[in-house]
């Protein structure tokens, strides 16, 4: 197990208040990291924080608004003030809002892709510069969706902003891995989070969904843990360039 082992690194991780990002933190503190918790509000982030010194580790509160260029460059200075050097990235902050594409209007479609695609890209380069500044290695994991293989009606902004994020994992795979910096992403199936309560609601699509997803449940927040740690740690150090849906076999049965 100690490819795995995650003592002696420290994780950022974005939209860590609740949800996928909150679970992930945890997991992570589990194996051993600990832990630089993101969200627009430090307030939000005291469940998380309880949470990962409950799993042994420390934990860093943080706020910055991932869609807002500035606001991530002072969570890095701010980390730099602090001697914080983390060497995971977990990329998960993002938003959707479900409307027919007819009706999207220019600020939503901005707001999501300032969030989910250039926040995304703005901190892995961040995060990337002072790693390879020190010559150190790391790992960036990217939270994608099945909307970065699939199309999903009444999500053209969200499908957009995520299959751009497949691009740049990527390509900044190719441009860092040979410094020693491995960039994947994981694709979430259909999990019940604050971000797809929407879908949920309708009875007939949780019918719908189901039928379709060979394992017959939807996803728990703890299934997508063991792949973060996985990509995360030694376990995965010939592994970049990747993403690997964690869907109950959704992907693979359509």
């Amino acid at each position: 197990m100690s490819l795995f082992d995650l003592h002696g690194r420290t994780a950022l991780v974005t939209g860590a208040s609740r949800g996928i990002g909150q679970a992930v933190a945890v997991g992570l503190a589990e194996a051993g990291a600990d832990i630089v918790a993101v969200s627009r509000a430090e307030a939000a982030l005291g469940e998380t924080a309880e949470a990962v010194a409950r799993a042994g580790a420390h934990c860093h509160v943080m706020a910055a608004d991932m869609s807002d260029v500035s606001s991530i460059d002072a969570l890095f200075a701010s980390l730099d003030d602090k001697g914080i050097r983390p060497d995971i990235l977990i990329n998960n902050a993002g938003m959707e809002e479900v409307r027919a594409s007819v009706d999207v209007d220019e600020a939503l479609w901005d707001r999501i892709l300032d969030t989910n695609l250039k926040g995304a890209f703005f901190v892995a380069t961040r995060f990337a510069r002072r790693l390879l500044e020190a010559d150190q290695s790391g790992a960036v994991i990217n939270t994608c969706s099945l909307t970065s293989g699939v199309g999903i009606p009444t999500a053209t902004p969200y499908t957009a902003s995520k299959s751009g994020l497949l691009g740049v994992t990527r390509a900044l795979s190719s441009e860092w891995s040979p410094k020693g910096i491995r960039v994947n992403a994981i694709a979430p199936g259909y999990y019940r989070t604050d971000l797809t309560e929407a879908f949920y609601r309708d009875a007939a699509w949780q019918q719908a969904m189901l039928a379709k997803i060979p394992m017959g449940r939807f996803g728990e927040l703890d299934d997508l843990v063991g792949t973060c740690i996985y990509l995360a740690s030694g376990a995965s150090a010939y592994v970049t360039g990747q993403m690997i849906y964690v869907d109950g076999g959704f992907m693979a049965s359509i």
